[in-house]
């Protein structure tokens, strides 16, 4: 059912279920997408199964800045739709399009001269050099590309048209396989290119699922490129847009930056560094399973919240925001719940090694202790960022992060546990301050204020024509 169809505040439950639904099995086939990559890679040799790993964590820092203009493209646009504002919310569709463009050209040219110092700053081991430099350049060559298939999907998503992202992924998830099996294995008399087919798998399935989105936001009305916003225009809106996506680069950046001083920190142990290493990375794989549905409430909120503060209504937005928190806590902590019982099998699936499956599960205690506080700084992250207050998210993560579960993982696992297990013990710990100062600032914090509308109420068409009515004389009704 579409949900403009319907009054939000009268099926809140369904609404935020068939908002979500179609976003979790999204989500799935993201996973697939990475697991596909994974496995074929090894099936041609280690180096470039290593390789896909390394190029697969560099790409995210590759698109933090289309993911802050995603951000800011939910809250803009929802907001204007919220609002009953059509035109301005085309217009924050060409701008983000445009955006879109841009940013992934530049860092393309800016980029590429500097591809080889990258295989530098990630330490590249000499036996993947060969093998890294391909997958770089070609993936440069994608960002545009790839720039285009995360905005797209989330001005979908800002329209509550959340089976389009479903269709666009299974477009991409469906043409990698096919790719990575064909071009990779040789599979089907396609040429056998090995890791360079890998490459151009990745290549032709985000071009693929970019093509589709472009060819509906254009046939849907969504996008017309007779329409983009005049340079007047974007002067006095494109503010907004920076105000919210600034602060959501940046905590992607503090996010990263984060894990990758705590892989450090787990690689300097004094003692079972290198056990620990490989047990918190398939730890981190099977934990995925449970953040695949907490993203999904993520983008939910972030709809949600955005469209209600568009109509005025922050205290049903402020409602919502907790309604949903309610459902993937305890939705995705029955999940962990229920994986907890074969943790065992399943994490033997993944590290086959006695020692690091040990320290897998050691890792996945601690973490799945912390699900429901996860969850909770997820959810409420993704009201932030639907408010367009995407500077909560910044400051709150940044203390969280770099302020209590780096130093105290550095103290706990080095100086007074002499073992990963303090480690772990951080990153609970700073999960559960987290979740709660964001609670207390959702409660407490005038957050919505951070909106286009700024709290005030905005009339529907039925209150106007009641408000006519009224203003009619009695002797004429």
């Amino acid at each position: 059912m579409n949900q403009d169809s319907i009054d939000m505040s009268t099926h809140p439950y369904r609404t935020i279920w068939q908002l979500s639904w179609p976003q979790i099995i999204m989500m799935i086939f993201h996973l697939l997408i990475g697991l596909v990559d994974v496995w074929v890679a090894g099936r041609i040799n280690r180096e470039v199964q290593a390789s896909m790993g390394m190029i697969s964590q560099s790409l995210v820092f590759f698109l933090i800045v289309a993911m802050a203009v995603a951000n800011g493209s939910v809250a803009a646009i929802s907001q204007s739709i919220g609002a009953g504002l059509k035109l301005r919310a085309k217009r924050y569709v060409g701008l983000c399009i445009q955006l879109g463009i841009l940013f992934g050209a530049v860092i393309l040219l800016f980029g590429y001269p500097f591809r080889n110092s990258i295989l530098y700053i990630l330490q590249v081991p000499t036996e993947l050099d060969h093998i890294m430099r391909y997958f770089i350049e070609v993936f440069l060559y994608l960002l545009p590309c790839y720039y285009m298939l995360v905005i797209s999907n989330a001005i979908f998503r800002a329209h509550k048209k959340v089976m389009l992202p479903l269709y666009s992924m299974v477009i991409v998830t469906t043409t990698n396989t096919i790719g990575d099996l064909g071009l990779g294995l040789g599979m089907w008399g396609l040429p056998d290119l090995g890791y360079k087919g890998l490459a151009w798998a990745t290549f032709i399935s985000v071009s693929a699922g970019t093509l589709f989105n472009m060819a509906v936001l254009i046939r849907s009305g969504m996008f017309s490129f007779k329409r983009l916003p005049p340079v007047r225009w974007v002067k006095k809106a494109a503010p907004y847009l920076l105000k919210v996506a600034w602060p959501s680069g940046l905590m992607q950046i503090v996010w990263h930056s984060g894990y990758l001083v705590l892989y450090s920190i787990t690689a300097s142990l004094p003692s079972e560094n290198i056990t620990a290493l490989a047990g918190m990375a398939a730890g981190i794989r099977i934990e995925s399973i449970l953040f695949l549905p907490a993203f999904a409430f993520n983008f939910t909120a972030s709809i949600l919240i955005g469209h209600y503060l568009g109509e005025g209504r922050p205290d049903e937005a402020k409602k919502f925001g907790l309604r949903i928190l309610g459902i993937a806590m305890l939705f995705i902590s029955l999940i962990a719940l229920g994986l907890w019982q074969f943790i065992n099998p399943v994490t033997a699936m993944i590290a086959p090694d006695t020692l690091v499956r040990s320290e897998a599960v050691n890792y996945l205690f601690f973490n799945m202790l912390a699900i429901p506080f996860t969850v909770a700084s997820m959810i409420l992250a993704g009201a932030f960022n639907g408010a367009g207050a995407t500077v909560y998210n910044l400051f709150i993560f940044t203390f969280t992060i770099w302020g209590i579960r780096l130093p105290m993982a550095y103290v706990l696992g080095h100086e007074i546990m002499d073992s990963p297990t303090g480690i772990w013990i951080a990153m609970l710990a700073s999960q559960m301050v987290q979740s709660s100062i964001m609670f207390y600032a959702y409660l407490s914090k005038n957050w919505q204020g951070y909106s286009m509308m700024n709290g005030k109420r905005r009339k529907t068409n039925a209150e106007r024509i009641q408000k006519n009515i009224a203003q009619v004389p009695n002797k004429i009704r």
